[in-house]
């Protein structure tokens, strides 16, 4: 740690077991700041979910194109879940670690105040500077090891040096949301690689921040945080004043962290190459580990360090999935379960088609200026049916990363993780869509569950052979494709590639002239 580095001076789940169980017992808390809400999470070292507590806050969008949040607001979310899961848990944790939503960017001053609000993933704001990144050279973008896209940390900070010149002459610190978390916790200041090779200013191969390319985009090298060694690093210990407001006690030692999607694959058991797993929150995920860092940039597919000291995994990703279905749910006036409930419903032929770009998408299309549609609406369609379009609509937007990331490869299933894929109908159209037998992880909270691991690393409470073995959690099948289902969809899926290409030919050319 450099010196610099230090800065100046919902409802809680407690049904795993009785609190009596719990007198004396050895815990850990993991914190991971997702997009729209908090979550604490808090184990024992059998790594057993003690409880669990969440916290909502806004995204918000004042321009199209724009996704923000406040990090106050994340702050006040994680003190409420981090009270209201160790007041359930009954016994104060040894340790924190943490796991976070990735790509954004917190501009700070030297005291660790947000200088304004954060840039999100989902922000597509910085499309006009992927041009700067277009120019840096082949043996630049090879470094880099992953697509372009503008909801990424690095042509974001790009955007707020020239849009915002102001904010960026103040700023100390450009850091991702977990890490700023982390700098709430301990007062210092770190980045760690899971997150950090996310962010389109780092050297994948390398494993270090890219100096070169930072220097070359004109930005400030000195902006971006020391790097930690791994996710399981320490990171530092809680400070009184962070502990007085969490009810902790202060100098417990806390983890680097990792990013969600990491902290997710660690908390869910995923070990080798054979595992495929599919996590759908506000967007959805394909992952699967690797055992060296090789660039598929090209095909769309991202290229992260794990969690683990050492792994690596690659990625497809699309931003088309919760986000999307969510705007449905509120366009539409419907809850939660009439829009899952919609998927009971027998598909017909003659049903509309949903693309849920409605703000860009990543794999494998990497175009932020792609947009969404319902197409071929008659007098026949009703409320269900466009419901149950918007889910397979999603279900196609899954399917086409999943092929990006696979090709013709099918493994014998498909692990699902995510609070995105709880509805059994909704389950059974993803199997029926994707075309392979679905097996749930049986982890409530596996990024949280995740962090909490990192903790309990950390603290000398648990080894990674520990926790990528016997800890790992059990996978049940959940869905199986129907034969008939899964022959109607890859019929309707191909009318839905077509469409997209389609709706891709309509932007003006000096449009699509910044996308990635």
């Amino acid at each position: 740690m450099s010196a610099d580095s230090r800065l100046p001076a919902g409802t809680a789940d407690r049904s795993n077991a009785d609190r009596s169980d719990k007198a004396g017992a050895v815990c850990t808390l993991g914190l991971d700041l997702g997009t729209s809400s908090a979550k604490a999470v808090v184990i024992d070292t059998s790594g057993k979910i003690l409880s669990q507590a969440s916290a909502g806050y806004a995204v918000t969008s004042t321009m199209a194109g724009y996704a923000e949040s406040e990090p106050a607001h994340w702050w006040s979310a994680v003190v409420a879940c981090a009270r209201e899961a160790v007041h359930a848990a009954s016994v104060q944790p040894s340790a924190i670690g943490l796991s976070g939503q990735m790509h954004g960017l917190v501009m700070t001053s030297r005291h660790g105040r947000a200088l304004r609000p954060a840039l999100l993933w989902a922000d597509s704001r910085a499309t006009g500077s992927l041009r700067a990144y277009q120019l840096l050279g082949a043996r630049a973008l090879a470094r880099l090891a992953n697509p372009l896209a503008p909801g990424m940390t690095g042509p974001m900070l790009k955007w707020i040096a020239e849009n915002e010149p102001r904010t960026y002459a103040e700023a100390r610190w450009a850091l991702q949301p977990k890490d700023w978390i982390r700098a709430r916790l301990t007062d210092e200041v770190h980045a760690e690689p899971s997150d950090a090779s996310a962010t389109l200013l780092y050297d994948v191969p390398g494993d270090r921040w890219d100096l070169e390319v930072v220097g070359a985009l004109g930005l400030d090298a000195d902006l971006l945080a020391p790097l930690l060694r791994c996710s399981a690093a320490p990171a530092g210990h809680l400070t009184a004043a962070a502990g007085t407001e969490l009810g902790l006690p202060a100098g417990i030692p806390v983890a680097a962290g990792a990013g969600d999607t990491a902290a997710g694959a660690l908390g869910s058991g995923i070990v080798d190459s054979g595992d495929i797993q599919l996590t759908v929150g506000t967007g959805a995920q394909v992952i699967q580990p690797v055992p060296a860092p090789v660039s598929r940039a090209d095909a769309g597919i991202n290229l992260y360090r794990s969690a683990t000291p050492d792994g690596w995994y690659h990625m497809g990703a699309t931003i088309s999935a919760g986000l999307s279905l969510n705007w449905v749910r509120e366009i539409m006036n419907a809850s939660w379960e009439e829009l899952y409930a919609s998927a009971d419903h027998p598909g017909q032929a003659h049903d509309p088609i949903f693309v849920p770009h409605l703000s860009g998408e990543r794999t494998p299309y990497c175009d932020p200026m792609l947009r969404g549609s319902w197409t071929a609406l008659s007098l026949a369609d009703d409320r269900t049916s466009l419901l149950r379009s918007a889910l397979e609509g999603v279900a196609f937007s899954i399917r086409d990363t999943l092929d990006a990331l696979l090709g013709r490869y099918r493994p014998p299933r498909l692990r699902l993780a995510g609070g995105g894929t709880l509805a059994a109908s909704w389950r059974q159209l993803l199997a029926d869509v994707l075309g392979l037998p679905l097996y749930a992880v049986d982890v409530p909270a596996a990024s949280g569950r995740g962090a909490a691991l990192l903790g309990a690393h950390v603290a000398g409470l648990l080894s990674f052979d520990d926790i990528q073995g016997p800890l790992a959690p059990p996978a049940s099948l959940v869905a199986e494709p129907d034969p008939v289902m899964t022959a109607f969809h890859a019929e309707r899926h191909a009318k839905f590639r077509r469409i997209v290409a389609a709706l891709a030919g309509t932007q003006r050319p000096a449009d699509r002239a910044g996308a990635a």
